[in-house]
């Protein structure tokens, strides 16, 4: 049996599986905890990596890896490939205003046009700008920049050379400098973020191709595009850290507004994508502001009439992506001495999870993605709350895989796929899912949609 091995390098932990590289039968796995913080020092995630392969049994029989990570982010190395600070995650914000400037540089459509995004503050093309204006001096220094899968397969490699850096389409089209259907980096466009262009920037790799390291390493994927091939396709929607609603498309999204990301699958192909930062930390924070555990919460929000009774949770707790609200916070809505009860705020902190979810959903449809049917995945999706009452809030039925490592499985199949070429990976079998149907309740999304925009006209 060919055993093959495929890592989730994600904002919270590292988690490693291994599978039998023909059916997928997963045979063990590891995990190891990451440090909280939106910029973390990339030793971090690689002391990680060496506890969750050990973990996992080693790579002794193992003939070959891929490691998907947390998409975006910076990480810059000077010319001995010394990390020049700590990289800054996707969820750090603080280059909000880089965003802002860099769209009004160019204008918002010349940005979807050329690149199939609208910089935002996650996108390492406005960390590369808030760089030079903030640390000039580590700016100087850096002189080469990559993605947190980037440097994990780099370290894997262990040459130490700049020039051995590679990564593949999914990642590289979420910097705002890669132009995915030329395949190819703007170097334009990253001298308008560091003010130059002669900075290393990791080679691209094809879907199947590999580099040589302790095993045969595949390129890699970004966290999104992995997790699209551990599911097999369709509309997925991620509930974990933030929430994403993806699909996969034969044409790159060019969406003006931002909401939808025009990215890069991980097979060849394009990964229209809307995402927020709000998902599953909604539901944590609920808990913990009522004094329940996860599984009470659900009970709870359960428990109570659809709408909350008018109560709406706008749930903008770390900021907002989608809207592109860096510097916002949380608010409720509709509060009376009558729906002022646990239950209500449980089911309201639900559905106002969901509903920003929806939005996503909203967007990829009007980019032309076939929204019939989604499936759940991602931690929160464990919940029965989150389970019963996506269909009402989504408008279309629901299936949920069964939970699993979906991010690592797809950087499995990914490595699998460095060992039988070909245009497309293997076939694997798909997981046992539950569907859940329930008819819409188009109140719900209406009160969201009407607390959403007062809140936006404060």
């Amino acid at each position: 049996m060919t055993l093959v091995a495929g890592v989730d390098s994600s904002t919270q932990s590292c988690k490693v599986v291994v599978r039998d590289a023909e059916t997928g039968r997963l045979v063990r796995e590891g995990r190891a905890a990451h440090p909280d913080g939106t910029e973390v020092h990339p030793s971090h995630w690689w002391t990680a990596l060496e506890s969750a392969l050990a973990d996992a049994g080693g790579l002794d029989d193992v003939a070959a890896l891929s490691v998907a990570g947390q998409q975006h982010g910076m990480v810059c190395l000077d010319e001995d490939g010394a990390v020049v600070r700590e990289a800054l995650l996707w969820n750090d914000t603080r280059s909000a205003a880089a965003a802002s400037s860099l769209t009004s540089e160019l204008g918002a459509d010349e940005w979807a046009t050329r690149i199939g995004l609208v910089p935002v503050a996650s996108f390492t093309i406005t960390k590369l700008r808030w760089l030079a204006e903030h640390e000039p001096d580590n700016a100087k220094r850096t002189a080469a920049v990559c993605l947190p899968h980037d440097w994990l397969t780099w370290r894997l490699r262990g040459t130490g050379a700049l020039s051995d850096l590679v990564t593949d389409r999914s990642d590289a089209s979420g910097t705002g400098y890669f132009d995915s259907v030329t395949n190819s980096y703007v170097p334009e466009l990253v001298s308008l973020a560091l003010g130059r262009s002669d900075v290393v920037l990791p080679q691209v790799l094809g879907p199947a191709a590999y580099v040589d390291g302790p095993v045969r390493l595949g390129a890699g994927a970004g966290d999104n595009a992995a997790a699209m091939l551990g599911v097999g396709g369709g509309v997925v929607v991620s509930l974990g850290t933030s929430g994403v609603v993806t699909a996969t498309a034969d044409v790159r999204a060019a969406d003006p507004s931002g909401i939808v990301a025009g990215f890069a699958d991980a097979t060849g192909r394009y990964l229209p994508l809307a995402c927020t930062l709000n998902a599953a930390r909604v539901l944590d924070a609920t808990a913990r502001m009522l004094g329940v555990d996860l599984a009470t919460l659900s009970d709870l929000a359960l428990s109570a009439r659809p709408g909350a009774e008018g109560l709406v949770l706008v749930p903008y707790f770390e900021g907002e992506r989608t809207p592109n609200l860096p510097d916002s916070t949380g608010a409720l809505h509709g509060l009376t001495l009558t729906n002022a009860t646990p239950a209500n705020i449980a089911r309201a902190a639900v559905e106002g999870m969901l509903c920003g979810l929806a939005v996503g959903l909203d967007a990829l449809a009007s980019q032309g993605a076939d929204v019939t049917s989604v499936r759940l995945v991602g931690g929160a999706a464990a919940s029965p709350a989150v389970r019963e009452i996506a269909p009402s809030v989504f408008g279309v039925p629901v299936t949920v895989p069964a939970p699993g490592e979906y991010v690592a499985d797809g950087a499995a199949r990914q490595a699998a796929w460095t060992l039988t070429g070909g245009e497309t990976p293997p076939e694997w079998a798909g997981a046992d899912s539950t569907r859940f149907e329930a008819d819409a309740v188009p109140s719900i999304r209406e009160r969201y949609a009407d607390a959403a925009t007062k809140y936006l006209s404060r």
